[in-house]
């Protein structure tokens, strides 16, 4: 099945779709786990100017929370059980611990791990690492008892670590004979066995990978593009395997074309046969990752409205600013802002709005919940310097 749609009804759907038009979670905890299940995947990314991207996807739809809970209350409850851990999906993202099954069984045949860390390493220390997050977990890398030096990998330019145990976790949790379970007071992941962090979890997955995997990526991005990105990661197989083509004649998936764009996309019939929800008056600041904004392109087709995150271009060669995130009102995107929360102030280095796009009032009433979100007391505006 295939079918067309104007750039405003792949505006409107995708705005819903992504709850980005009304609350519809609980306040605090509770609204978060939602959100999880909602959303399916949430991108990671360290940097944190007023909150880190996973921050500032929850604090864009979830109410009553503060920068940093979305870690507190995806990892583990009273009980110590974890309702998420991490890995790949679409690169590093938070998963709903539903989905452990499917990774614990696919991921260790996945080739692209193959980049030379287990040969550094050795059995031996795979296995001494193993059986000390056994015994000692939830436990942080730092902690981990000393099993010497190897030399360090450059995978593609990324460089790891030169410590053993550091880099025998790392293989473990690709494996994920460990997982991510939450963090310590000082930012750093906590790793425990599978059997501790979610013995809730079914023993087997109840499907094969590709048809579950593609259909969540799906949920996930809203419009999935066709063409090849970072989107279908871990999914390469499938895009060209015929699994996309048996979906959608089955009709599980749907075939998408947005008027006047150069690329089609895969839907889930749900998206297309659900009422989209009018937008609400709330002026949302968007995290750089945020799931609206994975494909860039269509970002520019539907919202007019180009978007590129700088903060790994050179300084000299940015056209906006290095943490500049855009805003969201009223189903358009209307401007961008680059701010820091330190020092006990919500600083506003720059704004820019797009034409016809100022919203005054609703951004100060956002900057007053995002300072209380972040711990600070007070709003600076220097772009109005």
């Amino acid at each position: 099945m295939s079918i067309s749609m104007s750039t405003a009804d792949a505006r409107r759907r995708l705005i819903s779709w992504l709850a980005l038009a009304q609350p519809s979670f609980s306040d605090g905890a509770d609204g978060v786990r939602e959100l999880l299940a909602r959303l399916r995947h949430i991108q990671l990314d360290p940097l944190d100017a007023i909150g880190t991207n996973a921050d500032l996807v929850a604090l864009a739809r979830v109410d009553g929370i503060a920068r940093g809970d979305v870690y507190r209350h995806l990892g583990p409850d009273e009980g110590g059980l974890s309702v998420s851990f991490e890995h790949f999906a679409k690169v590093r993202c938070i998963l709903p611990a539903s989905f452990f099954p499917w990774y614990r069984d696919h991921m260790p045949r996945v080739p692209w791990w193959k980049n030379g860390r287990e040969e550094r390493l050795g059995p031996d220390v795979l296995a001494a690492v193993l059986a000390e997050v056994a015994e000692r977990g939830p436990v942080s890398s730092k902690d981990l008892a000393d099993q010497g030096r190897v030399r360090k990998l450059d995978w593609h330019g990324w460089k790891s670590t030169g410590r053993a145990a550091t880099m025998a976790l790392e293989v473990l949790w690709t494996r994920c004979e460990v997982v991510v379970s939450g963090k310590d007071a000082a930012g750093r992941r906590l790793y425990d066995v599978p059997s501790r962090a979610f013995p809730q979890v079914a023993a087997e997955p109840s499907t094969g990978w590709g048809d579950w995997a593609l259909l969540h990526r799906v949920a996930a991005a809203g419009l999935l593009p066709l063409a090849m990105g970072p989107w279908w990661t871990t999914l390469r197989p499938e895009r060209k395997d015929g699994t996309v083509q048996r979906l959608v004649e089955s009709g599980a998936l749907v075939e998408v074309t947005v008027q006047g764009a150069s690329r089609g996309y895969l839907a889930l019939p749900e998206l297309l046969e659900t009422s989209p929800s009018a937008p609400d008056d709330r002026l949302r600041i968007l995290g750089p990752l945020d799931p609206l904004l994975w494909d860039r392109k269509l970002v520019a087709h539907a919202f007019d409205f180009e978007y590129v995150w700088e903060v790994y271009k050179p300084a000299s060669k940015r056209r906006w600013g290095w943490y500049v995130c855009p805003l969201l009102h009223e189903g358009r995107l209307v401007g961008r802002i680059e701010a820091r929360a330190k020092d006990d102030a919500l600083t506003v280095q720059n704004l820019w709005w797009e034409p016809g796009g100022e919203r005054p009032l609703a951004l100060t009433r956002a900057l007053e919940r995002h300072a209380a979100a972040c711990g600070v007391a007070r709003v600076v505006r220097q772009d109005t310097n």
